[in-house]
């Protein structure tokens, strides 16, 4: 095996994958070293993959190039598209996966990868030239040499697991923790601190009386998360798996609250800040100790196994009480269980160090991605991994880092909340995190970001080639329902059908799409065009008729913006010598170092008017 590389990854989880690939694909030579090659991407947690904004962020990934949509592809059990009776910037896809096969499905993705080696070790130590990495030294006494970095270590750099008062190393159960890499930073000037996440215990379905519950299915006509020509598991298959939902009640609340004493949330042993959005069980009890029930849901981990999650029972409660509880569950009354429910403790680095390439601002090549930066998820570790892996590449090549704005992508929103306002529990996205949402649709990530990529290298060809034939075919017909007219006499019999006020004189099909309760594809059937147009396309166009008002308003504020996202501010600027900031703002831009004036803008105590004083002197 050779001995240096251009670019070395540490750690095979969600994150690590889509750097070593991305890099790798760019041209780099790439070592990806992991402690367990038949566990990559492994799915520690749900094995699901989008939902609320994590669905648009997947979409986004595929659309650069990246690989999660895809493999979320090969590996899906059921799909569903969330929010669809809300707007078009709310819906978001979520797949059910099978989580065996979206390791091994990663894995002959990696294998078969230009540039790219993978090695079986755990990292105990990053070689260093003064402050610039050089390399990494593992357990096994290996050394290998890289001009860069890039660390995607999961929970576990110090990972610590709890069950009750039970506490032992591990970044998950049954693998162990790693240890030098904290230290050793640490000891460099990188802050750090501790976070904490949760699972729950994994239930064996054929223990679990199924028809007391309620059945929740996959959509009747499932779509994918990758804009490639490849089905989906499901879609060529033709079935999906059912998940299923239940509740708790005031007996399991009774049986959980006897293990208090023992939690080691309420004892103090867990010293880390858990994730607020996704709590335990007994967090749950605590913050809304009226609540009778909680929603619970089994999902299944694959298709081959009789295992199910069971999400939102997180805990790190004794064993004896996590069985008591699921036991007056309605339909869990005889449930047996492959593993309890356990908390994890673990190392992360302060994001503020941060700069928009995600590498550390004080240490020459060496870059970040995944929960090390404050995150939780799959999908906002696989963001964070490709871009580092990009910029990565590039910092090699001297080139300009390539950096999403806030209007370009909900990666872009990641990366700058982590830069410029750091995190005080995981970080987790949300649609509410982005001012443009309406821009930043699942539908249309293709459009946003294929184009980019495609100018670095990533995006392939034939991706581009079908990313401009889609939009072409889009903006066709879109131009066909602003010129084609639909006589009353064809419109009104559907539109009262769908309670929609009837038409006197013909109207344009694009005008009378507009209405909420009207379906473009249906007044397509109405008048056919001639030119069959996929459902993408249908979709694409619907939504810009519907919601063309809402768009460009949007497109107005972001470029308002942009001007101050342009206005970058040097490297070590000297806020103090700046009269007329206050001393709050001083000290938040020393503290946060904004790169733009639009960074600036967003940090919480720099007011309207200390940018308008950072305008007349950064101002052009």
């Amino acid at each position: 095996m050779e001995r240096q590389y251009d670019i070395i990854v540490i750690g095979g989880g969600h994150a690590g994958c889509e750097a070593a690939c991305a890099a790798a694909a760019l041209g780099s030579s790439v070592l990806l070293v992991s402690m367990d090659l038949r566990g990559f991407a492994r799915m520690s947690c749900n094995p699901a993959v989008g939902g609320i904004a994590k669905g648009q962020i997947v979409r986004e990934i595929d659309a650069l190039g990246g690989w999660s949509g895809i493999i979320t592809d090969r590996s899906t059990l059921q799909f569903r598209m969330l929010n669809r009776s809300k707007g078009p910037a709310m819906w978001s896809p979520r797949a059910q996966c099978d989580k065996q096969a979206f390791s091994a499905n990663w894995r002959q993705v990696l294998e078969n990868q230009s540039n790219l080696n993978l090695y079986a070790d755990t990292v105990t130590e990053l070689v260093f030239e003064g402050r610039r990495v050089c390399g990494i030294r593992t357990l096994t006494g290996a050394v290998f040499r890289a001009k860069a970095v890039i660390l995607t270590t999961g929970t576990f750099l110090g990972g610590k697991l709890f069950i009750g008062r039970n506490s032992f190393e591990g970044g998950r159960i049954g693998e162990p923790a790693s240890h030098g890499i904290t230290e050793q930073l640490a000891a460099m000037g990188v802050r750090q601190a501790r976070m904490k996440t949760g699972t729950p215990p994994r239930i064996d379905i054929h223990s679990v009386d199924t028809a007391a519950l309620t059945v929740q299915e996959g959509d009747a006509d499932p779509r994918k998360f990758s804009f490639g020509d490849e089905l989906s598991a499901i879609q060529r298959s033709g079935t999906q798996m059912h998940c299923y939902i239940l509740h708790t009640n005031p007996a399991v609340h009774d049986a959980l609250r006897r293990g208090f004493d023992d939690s080691p949330l309420f004892t103090g042993m867990i010293r880390g800040i858990g994730p607020r959005y996704c709590p335990s069980i007994e967090d749950k009890l605590r913050v809304f100790p009226d609540n009778d029930a909680h929603q619970l849901f089994l999902e299944p981990q694959g298709a081959a196994t009789s295992e199910y999650y069971l999400q939102g029972f997180s805990s790190s409660l004794p064993l004896d009480v996590q069985l008591d509880a699921l036991h007056r569950i309605k339909g869990l009354e005889n449930v047996r269980i492959f593993k309890p429910a356990y908390a994890v403790e673990y190392d992360y680095f302060d994001p503020l160090q941060l700069d928009a390439s995600l590498r550390l601002r004080d240490l020459e090549g060496l870059f970040l991605a995944g929960q090390v930066n404050g995150t939780t998820g799959y999908e906002e570790a696989a963001a964070q991994g490709i871009m580092a892996g990009i910029n990565a590449h590039l910092a090699l090549k001297d080139k300009e880092p390539f950096v999403l704005k806030r209007s370009d992508a909900y990666i872009g929103v990641l990366i700058d909340d982590l830069m410029t306002k750091g995190v005080d529990e995981p970080y987790r996205m949300f649609t509410s995190r982005a001012e443009y949402r309406i821009l930043l649709r699942q539908d249309n990530a293709d459009r946003r970001l294929t184009g980019l990529s495609h100018a670095l290298g990533l995006a392939s060809e034939d991706r581009y080639a079908a990313m401009q034939r889609k939009y072409e075919e889009a903006d066709a017909l879109e131009s066909w329902c602003g010129a084609t007219n639909l006589t009353a006499a064809e419109a009104n019999p559907y539109l009262q059908s769908r309670g929609s006020a009837p038409i006197g004189d013909s109207r344009r099909i694009a005008d009378l799409a507009t209405r909420p309760e009207v379906s473009l594809g249906d007044l397509l059937r109405i008048v056919p065009r001639g030119t069959p147009e996929s459902p993408e396309v249908v979709e694409s166009v619907e939504i810009n008729l519907k919601y063309r008002g809402y768009i460009d308003r949007e497109i107005q504020l972001a470029q308002k913006v942009s001007r101050l996202e342009d206005l970058r501010i040097p490297e070590g600027f000297d806020f103090d010598g700046v009269s007329g900031l206050t001393i709050e703002c001083r000290q938040k831009l020393k503290r946060y170092r904004p790169r733009t004036l639009a960074q600036a803008s967003r940090i919480s105590g720099v007011s309207p008017a200390d940018i308008a004083v950072l305008l007349v002197r950064f101002g052009r």
